[in-house]
């Protein structure tokens, strides 16, 4: 029996080590789970999939990132086959929409639907990152490896997703600098092959300097991982002025 849950806790700046303890999967959850660790929540789409593609590639062109410094991760020309909802406390991640870094300390809730013609146990990886890092003008830490959660099931009905496996790279929320620009975001949902098992050792350490410089385009063709959807926001630090 799978009991629903949802994400609740997350971490602080990306480019201040974080005041607090990195969550533990029993933590980020306001209901406790079944043994498999599952969670689900739920958002309603307010598109067609199409309208949203359309979207999505128009954002990432305006903002040079495809064409661009994310064109190793989202290819151009590429067509989500699932449309990916990401919402910080009730406010909706929307194709580079702005976000301040104290909205963004906690872990955001996550659905999508299933795709087309996939199979009924089909399992996905999220990846949350920064191409940004540690400013725009310089982003020699790019890309910052913020989140990887893998096991992701859509369930059927309303794109409610179940996480079965826990976190390969906990939670730490976006924290640009105040003084610097504002940071592009992305966040990269992966159809994983059948009997994928990662280990968080796969991916990486979790202390504050290992997150950096990740390779994730690299990551994702080594272990089979089929880009499926995409969606990203912008972030500024609390104290940023234009």
């Amino acid at each position: 029996m799978v009991q629903k849950g949802i994400l609740q806790r997350g971490e602080d700046s990306t480019f201040s080590p974080p005041s607090t303890q990195r969550s533990s999967l029993s933590d980020q959850l306001i209901f406790p789970l079944a043994r498999d660790t599952r969670r689900t929540t739920s958002v309603t789409p307010i598109m067609s999939l199409s309208d949203h593609a359309e979207k999505l590639s128009r954002s990432l062109e305006q903002a040079k990132l495809v064409p661009g410094s994310a064109e190793p991760l989202i290819p151009a020309g590429f067509a989500p086959t699932t449309r990916l909802e990401v919402s910080f406390a009730g406010k909706t991640v929307d194709a580079g929409n702005f976000f301040r870094a104290g909205e963004c300390k906690v872990a955001p809730s996550v659905s999508f639907g299933a795709e087309a013609g996939a199979s009924s146990g089909a399992s996905y990886t999220l990846f949350l990152t920064d191409p940004d890092a540690p400013t725009p003008d310089n982003p020699q830490f790019a890309f910052w490896r913020h989140w990887v959660l893998p096991g992701l099931q859509p369930l059927s009905g309303d794109a409610a997703v179940a996480q079965t496996k826990p976190a390969l790279t906990e939670f730490l929320g976006p924290g640009p600098k105040d003084d610097s620009k504002p940071h592009r975001y992305l966040f990269l949902l992966y159809r994983e092959p059948e009997g994928l098992d990662l280990k968080k050792e796969d991916v990486g350490g979790e202390e504050f300097v290992q997150r950096r410089s990740w390779k994730p385009a690299e990551f994702a063709e080594k272990h089979g991982l089929k880009l499926v959807a995409a969606n990203w926001m912008t972030c500024a630090g609390d104290g940023w002025t234009e």
